[in-house]
């Protein structure tokens, strides 16, 4: 199949989307398929990148709209740029945005003649904050965006049970399928954590606890520095990694205390063996969809410690892969201690591994492949 994949973030911007997009492609590829993205330009993007095609993009409106550092406001091509776009001999054309990138899909879906199929990524209302404008009048320009530009696809995806929960209080009925988000599962059971620990001066034998992802608000990155200084009164040789950057690193930083190293950024190809050396993964955050870092640690054979949300009672089995916790200090203290317990912990981290295995990139990349087979189905049986 000749496929076109619109979005609105890709790689170099490290951000669950660009990933999962990222690897489908990969994984689209690997079983014949011709995979075209169409992408905004980035400042560090790779020279030369088979498939991709970049539009213009704005990093100053991004910053206006209140848009994360690393995910440039993508522009509307002109007719030249356009014109020169491989459009017309689409299939199949897949969105996982209701904007400008949505937009775009379904206009060259059109002059293709392809279906659309959308995947919704992104709970909108957990990121109003940013917005230039009060909530409530982003909230109602946002719902009745999202719900009309779901009715006018072909097919509705959504990689957890909270995003099918948002897009019906937003007022869509239609059909959704669950689809989660994939993890090259070879590259994580082949990592080895201990240059990573070794970085960090962390023996083979301390107990080490990670965060990994964005450092902002919606994280609630607060409560869950507090849970490890909580659980570490009763342990003190834990050790806390935090990778990522964000708005909130700065200020939580300043007020970490000891024990916790902020590590920043990784490049995506070290994520693996980053993961690999923690005993233990912990988000207090309740905004989730169905992270990939979740994911990618489950592949890792390291057991999570969430705060409740959809995205955590998707993925974890309570007390097998992890646990499930009320997004306070306390609480997510005792579920770090309960997971951490040297007569349990190798137990749930072999069950971690096991668990990811449903999420294997060959696997979801079949399975999108057969997504897309229906909707080209179905739009020959309507012509």
């Amino acid at each position: 199949m000749r496929i076109g994949i619109v979005t609105a973030t890709y790689q170099p911007s490290r951000n669950g989307v660009a990933t999962s997009t990222a690897l489908f492609a990969q994984g689209l590829r690997a079983r014949g398929h011709d995979v075209r993205i169409f992408a905004p330009r980035h400042p560090q993007m790779p020279p030369h990148e088979t498939g991709v095609y970049r539009l213009n993009t704005s990093f100053a409106g991004a910053r206006a709209l209140g848009a994360p550092a690393d995910y440039p406001m993508m522009l509307a091509p002109g007719p030249i740029l356009t014109g020169k776009l491989p459009l017309r001999d689409l299939e199949v054309v897949h969105t996982m945005h209701p904007f400008l990138a949505g937009q775009l899909a379904l206009g060259w879906a059109r002059l293709a003649g392809a279906p659309v199929v959308y995947t919704a990524h992104t709970q909108y209302e957990q990121y109003l904050h940013y917005a230039p404008m009060p909530k409530r009048v982003s909230r109602a320009v946002v719902r009745p965006h999202v719900a009309a530009f779901a009715r006018r696809v072909d097919r509705v995806l959504a990689p957890g049970r909270a995003m099918i929960d948002m897009l019906r209080e937003y007022g869509y009925q239609g059909q959704v399928g669950l689809f989660p988000n994939p993890v090259n599962l070879a590259a994580f059971q082949a990592a080895n954590g201990q240059e990573i620990r070794a970085q960090h001066h962390i023996p083979a034998d301390v107990p080490l606890v990670m965060y990994l992802g964005r450092l902002a608000p919606e994280k609630n990155l607060g409560v869950m520095l507090h849970a490890f200084e909580q659980a570490r009164a009763s342990r003190p040789e834990l050790r806390l990694l935090v990778v990522g950057d964000g708005p909130s690193r700065a200020e939580l930083q300043s007020r970490s205390r000891e024990g916790v190293t902020f590590t920043g950024p990784l490049p995506y190809e070290r994520v693996p063996q980053a993961l690999a050396a923690a005993d233990a993964f912990i988000t207090a955050s309740t905004s989730e969809v169905l992270p990939m870092s979740m994911i990618e640690a489950l592949a890792a054979a390291t057991p999570l410690v969430a705060a409740q949300s959809p995205a955590a009672l998707d993925l974890i089995t309570e007390g097998l892969n992890g646990t499930v916790r009320v997004p306070t200090p306390a609480d997510l203290a005792a579920g770090l201690l309960h997971t951490l317990a040297p007569e349990r912990l190798k137990t749930m981290q072999r069950a971690a591994r096991e668990s990811a295995r449903q999420y294997d990139l060959t696997e979801r990349a079949a399975a999108l492949e057969q997504v897309y087979a229906e909707v080209l189905a179905g739009k020959k049986r309507r012509r």
